[in-house]
């Protein structure tokens, strides 16, 4: 067995390990039109992606006023929960998830959900146990900046040097610059892999089986 390169593995949840992109950017649209905005393009809607609900709401939907805002995340909310039970993890996921487990890489999620849609979707893809810790956007700074990074390292004594963030946003790779962390990037999420090579990540994967391929090779 090849010595680790990395402790901690942490993963963005939405577009890297969950199949929920097309899912959310439609939410976010109609969800805009609900309370009378310009529904926002789908690339503008993906671009949010990652970012805490009202930060990314506010700037997918910049003609809607503050006043609104809350109503705007309830009618988010309403969408994304009538559909949510058509969502699954990508295919391979969790057999790669079982390998980091085996060379005992501490596992965690760092995400734009909240600490509640995240349980959630934990518990109803039976995955609860294979990850060691997580932060959520509700919790602590929304991405791109680095605090959950942060206090995931602190949390597990590892330091940056030791730690690589995996995600599918430019949100996720700045995150990881912030932080002074590597980072992997994934092309089949929200953002264009044609964003993320000035942010310099080790790799992009264009499948989970090619990233679970590098990880098994080089983390």
């Amino acid at each position: 067995m090849r010595p680790r390169r990395f402790d901690l593995i942490a993963f963005d949840w939405d577009g890297t390990l969950f199949d929920s992109t097309a899912l959310i950017t439609r939410c976010i649209q109609a969800a805009v039109i609900d309370v009378g905005g310009v529904p926002p393009t789908r690339e503008a809607a993906s671009y949010v992606i990652g970012m805490g609900l009202m930060q990314a709401l506010a700037h997918a939907a910049p003609d809607v006023p503050a006043s609104k805002y809350t109503q705007l995340g309830q009618r988010y909310r309403h969408h994304y929960m009538a559909a949510q039970h058509e969502l699954t993890l990508f295919e391979g996921v969790l057999p790669m998830l079982a390998d980091l487990k085996s060379r005992h890489h501490w596992l965690t999620v760092a995400t734009g959900k909240s600490r509640a849609g995240l349980d959630e979707a934990l518990h109803s893809v039976e995955l609860q146990g294979v990850f060691d810790g997580s932060r959520t956007a509700d919790e602590t700074a929304s991405k791109p900046h680095p605090r959950m990074l942060f206090e995931l390292m602190r949390e597990f004594g590892v330091e940056a040097n030791r730690t690589l963030m995996i995600g599918d946003t430019t949100h996720d790779l700045q995150m990881a610059v912030g932080a002074g962390c590597a980072s992997v990037a994934v092309s089949y999420g929200a953002h264009e892999p044609s964003t993320f090579a000035v942010l310099n990540p080790l790799h992009v994967a264009h499948s989970v089986s090619e990233l679970h391929d590098w990880l098994n090779t080089n983390a």
